[in-house]
């Protein structure tokens, strides 16, 4: 059986999708760092540089999900889903000019995903 580490909502993969036909390839990012903390952040791909400590979570209508490392190891146990609200965030990432933000929902890992996807 596979497991997936993230998983969007209807409603936000409708904003990625509206993402990407205007402006092409784009990445998802959760850095932890400044702005909006550990909120997803969706770039033009090659506005965003990935190097070694950065960890690809999966994959959300076509678009690479990553998380640097340091974060991973708080959320290595958890499913997201992302999802969005209304607001701006304080963050550079492209959904910001339509009134919205991206958001993550959380659960613990189910004892057969933490084996599947941590060992």
């Amino acid at each position: 059986m596979s497991f997936e580490r993230v998983a969007i909502t209807k409603e936000a993969a409708e904003i990625v999708n509206e993402l990407k036909a205007k402006y092409g390839e784009l990445i998802f990012h959760q850095s932890g760092g400044c702005c909006d903390g550990s909120a997803p952040m969706i770039f033009e791909k090659e506005d965003m540089y990935l190097d070694e400590s950065d960890i690809l979570l999966g994959a959300l209508e076509g678009v690479n999900y990553y998380m640097n490392q340091d974060q991973f190891e708080y959320w290595k146990h958890t499913h997201l889903t992302i999802d969005i609200t209304e607001g701006r965030g304080s963050s550079f990432s492209l959904e910001i000019p339509l009134g919205i933000r991206f958001i993550i929902h959380s659960r613990i890992l189910s004892e057969e995903e933490n084996t599947a996807l941590n060992n």
